[in-house]
C-alpha cells in the first residue's frame, strides 16, 4: 500500500511538471518555408525575428525561394506575410536572411550572401512590409559578402557586421546606419584581419550600456577541422575603439598575434564556429559553443564567460555520443550550434543554453543553470517533436527589452556540403518560452 502511494504521489508529481512545461512554451504557426536545406534555421541569423515597440517582423524563404516578410501584433497569433519581389540561392545554407528595425520603426534587410555582392534594402517607410529597391551602403568593400549581420545600439542607430573575403582569407567589416541622417558609414573596414592566412568566424552582441561584445574563433583554411581557440575584444564607442577584456587598447586591425585568448582550443578538437554569445545586465559576457577537450573523445558544449577578473569555462557535460568535424561547406552535424542567454534571479545569474540534438531526438531543448556560481545544469525538452537539422535564432530585442523569448522553429534538413535534400515545405513557427517561470 506504502509503495502504491509513492507511485501515486510520484506519478502527479510528474504529470504536475510536464503540464508546468508545456503551460510555459506556446507555438504559434506562421506559414510553410523552404526546409531542402536549413538556410531558415542556422544560428547565425540576426535577426529571424525582431520586435519593435508592439510590432514583432520576421523573415524567412518560401519554396519558390522568395524571400517573405511578415508581422503581428506582440502576444497575438495572426500574422501578416507578404512575399518580398527579391529571391535568393535558398539551396545554400550560407545566404540566410537578417533583419534588424531602427530607432525611427524602419525595417532593414539583407540576403543571399555568400562571397557575392551586397544585396540590401529596407522598408519604404515605418512599420512597411513594402520595400524599396537594392540599395548600397557605403560602396566600399560590398563585393565579397558573406555573414550578414545586424546589431541595434543605443539611440536606435543600427550595425552591420559581415565578412569581407572568402573562408580561411577574410576580415570583419562593420558599417553604421545613423537615424538621423539616414546613411551608412563604414566603422571598420577590416576589425579582425586574417592576414590574408585564416579568418575570424565571430559571434557578437550589445548589452544595456551599449557596450559591443565580438569574440571569434580563427580557422586557417576552409576546412571545418582548422578552426582553432576563443578570442575576445569589445568597443564602448560605438565601434570605434575596442580594448581586450582587460581593458588594454587594440591596435587596429587585431591580428592572431595581438588577439586576447580567452580559451585555448587546438585545431581537429571539433570546435565549431559562429555561435552564439550574449552579455548579462552587468555587461559580462557569456559565450556558448562545443568542442572536444584534449583527454575527451565526445564533443560537448561549454560555456566561456567572465564575471570576475578571470575566464571561466564550463563543460556541460551531458552528451555521451562522438562525432567528427571536417570538410568544407554546410555540413549535416548531429548536433546544432547552440544560443544562450542570461537573466537575474534575485541575487542569482541564471544561464540557459538552447539546443538540438540527435541523441534526444533532435528537438527543441535546453540546458539551465539556475546559478552560474553553482555550476549545476539540468536539461529539458520543449518540443514534443524533432526538428530535423534545425538551429536556434531568437528575437534579440524582444528579450533584451522585456525578457520574453521568442525563438524561429522550422523542420529543415541538411545534406552535407550545401546538398539539397528534397524535403517538401514545412511550417515555420515562433517558440514561446519563458525561462524565469521554469520550474
Amino acid at each position: 500500500m506504502i509503495r502504491f502511494y509513492l507511485v501515486l504521489c510520484l506519478t502527479i508529481i510528474i504529470n504536475s511538471l510536464t503540464a508546468q512545461n508545456k503551460a510555459a512554451v506556446q507555438l504559434v504557426p506562421v506559414d510553410t518555408g523552404w526546409a531542402k536545406n536549413s538556410v531558415n534555421a542556422v544560428v547565425f541569423r540576426k535577426n529571424s525575428l525582431v520586435t519593435f515597440r508592439d510590432t514583432q517582423f520576421i523573415a524567412y524563404y518560401n519554396n519558390n525561394r522568395f524571400v517573405v516578410l511578415g508581422k503581428r501584433r506582440s502576444g497575438t497569433a495572426k500574422w501578416l506575410l507578404q512575399q518580398t519581389p527579391y529571391q535568393g540561392n535558398a539551396a545554400d545554407a550560407h545566404n540566410t536572411i537578417c533583419i534588424m528595425v531602427d530607432g525611427d520603426g524602419y525595417l532593414h534587410i539583407a540576403w543571399d550572401h555568400h562571397n557575392n555582392p551586397l544585396n540590401y534594402c529596407k522598408s519604404i517607410y515605418p512599420g512597411s512590409l513594402e520595400l524599396t529597391g537594392r540599395l548600397p551602403m557605403t560602396g566600399s568593400n560590398e563585393q565579397k559578402v558573406t555573414y550578414p549581420e545586424f546589431y541595434k545600439i543605443r539611440g536606435g542607430n543600427i550595425l552591420f557586421f559581415y565578412r569581407n573575403g572568402a573562408s580561411g582569407n577574410g576580415n570583419l567589416v562593420i558599417n553604421e546606419y545613423a537615424v538621423n541622417t539616414k546613411k551608412w558609414i563604414t566603422v571598420q573596414s577590416s576589425l579582425v584581419d586574417g592576414e590574408g592566412k585564416r579568418n575570424a568566424y565571430w559571434q557578437a552582441c550589445t548589452d544595456v550600456s551599449g557596450t559591443i561584445h565580438v569574440s571569434w574563433v580563427w580557422r586557417e583554411s576552409p576546412d571545418v577541422a582548422s578552426n582553432h581557440d576563443v578570442c575576445y575584444a569589445r568597443s564602448r564607442d560605438g565601434g570605434k575603439t575596442w580594448e581586450k577584456s582587460t581593458g588594454e587598447q587594440y591596435t587596429l586591425p587585431i591580428n592572431a598575434a595581438s588577439a586576447e585568448y580567452i580559451c585555448k582550443i587546438p585545431q581537429k578538437s571539433e570546435l565549431i564556429n559562429q555561435t552564439s554569445m550574449v552579455a548579462d545586465e552587468a555587461g559580462n559576457p557569456f559565450i556558448a559553443t562545443y568542442y572536444k577537450e584534449a583527454d575527451g573523445t565526445i564533443p560537448q558544449y561549454h560555456v566561456i564567460y567572465k564575471t570576475g577578473r578571470e575566464w571561466n569555462v564550463q563543460n556541460l557535460g551531458f552528451r555521451t555520443s562522438p562525432f567528427s568535424l571536417s570538410g568544407v561547406g554546410t555540413k549535416r552535424i548531429p548536433i546544432s550550434r547552440p544560443q544562450i542567454i542570461t537573466w537575474k534571479t534575485e541575487k542569482r545569474l541564471s544561464t540557459a543554453v538552447i539546443f538540438r540534438d540527435a541523441e534526444r531526438g533532435d528537438k527543441v531543448s535546453v540546458a539551465t543553470c539556475n546559478n552560474i556560481k553553482k555550476k549545476k545544469w539540468s536539461v529539458a525538452d520543449l518540443t514534443p517533436d524533432g526538428l530535423g537539422s534545425w538551429e536556434p535564432s531568437y528575437d534579440t530585442e524582444l528579450w533584451k527589452e522585456k525578457g520574453i523569448l521568442n525563438v524561429f522553429i522550422q523542420n529543415v534538413v541538411q545534406a552535407d556540403g550545401e546538398g539539397n535534400s528534397g524535403t517538401a515545405p514545412q511550417l515555420v513557427q515562433v517558440l514561446e518560452w519563458d525561462p524565469k517561470n521554469k520550474k
